[in-house]
């Protein structure tokens, strides 16, 4: 193995990471744009959102950000042109794989979240008003927390789904860790070699990802009682 290669590859790792934190990023606000939509008491509202995760999840993936990326760069091209813009705008890589990944994850975060906010006993809710706190009091001290803790899992099997995910995007042209590993394979006709390496290395950053999320699960289920049955 060739160690101009494999320092590429390590390189590429740092990228894959980027473009999921970004993507999972995202996905957590549209996630919890999409379950407040859906639990919203505006029927248009919940239909929107009903319609955004049940379209979004029946799409594959790769085929959504061949969409995203060649279809999106055509209409932007087709109205810059409406209004007098001649050059050719080129869509970044990197940002059509954040916001296509995150667009499609959002929509399998709105319904763990939805299911969050549902599991949450409304006699806690009516506890905090009965107490005197406010809309946002009851959000920030009782919603928000349990809506965290319950949502954990969730989370974090989406996150380890989306870093996998990730090696989608290299059919852009994004030089990450897939990328360089394909390319590695092509030039040393070696391609078991290199994808393997690839393939331990996104097993590496879901390992490491597991222990971190176990301890914030921990911190969040500080003083929560497992009932053993």
């Amino acid at each position: 193995m060739s160690g101009g290669y494999w320092l590429t590859i390590v390189e590429g790792s740092w990228l894959t990471l980027h473009l999921a934190l970004g993507s999972m990023a995202l996905a957590v606000a549209l996630g919890l744009a999409g379950a407040g939509a859906r639990l919203s008491p505006l029927r248009p509202l919940a239909w929107l959102g009903e319609a955004y995760a049940t379209v979004i999840r029946g799409i594959p993936d790769l085929v959504m950000i061949l969409l995203v990326y060649f279809g999106g760069q055509d209409l932007v091209n087709r109205a810059a042109a409406l209004v007098g813009h001649e050059d050719y705008i080129d869509i970044d890589p990197f940002a059509a794989g954040v916001a296509t990944l995150g667009f499609i994850f959002g929509a399998y975060l709105s319904e763990t979240f939805r299911g969050a906010f549902l599991s949450i006993p409304k006699g806690q809710v009516e506890a905090g008003f009965a107490y005197g706190m406010s809309r946002w009091q009851v959000f920030r001290r009782i919603l928000w927390p349990e809506t965290v803790r319950l949502s954990i899992p969730g989370i974090a099997n989406n996150w380890l789904v989306l870093i996998k995910s990730t090696a989608l995007v290299s059919v852009l042209g994004l030089p990450d860790m897939m990328f360089h590993a394909k390319q590695a394979g092509d030039a040393t006709r070696q391609p078991f070699t290199y994808l393997l390496l690839a393939g331990a290395l996104y097993l590496a950053i879901t390992s490491v990802s597991l222990l971190a999320l176990r301890v914030i699960e921990k911190r969040f289920s500080l003083g929560v009682r497992e009932v053993q049955l």
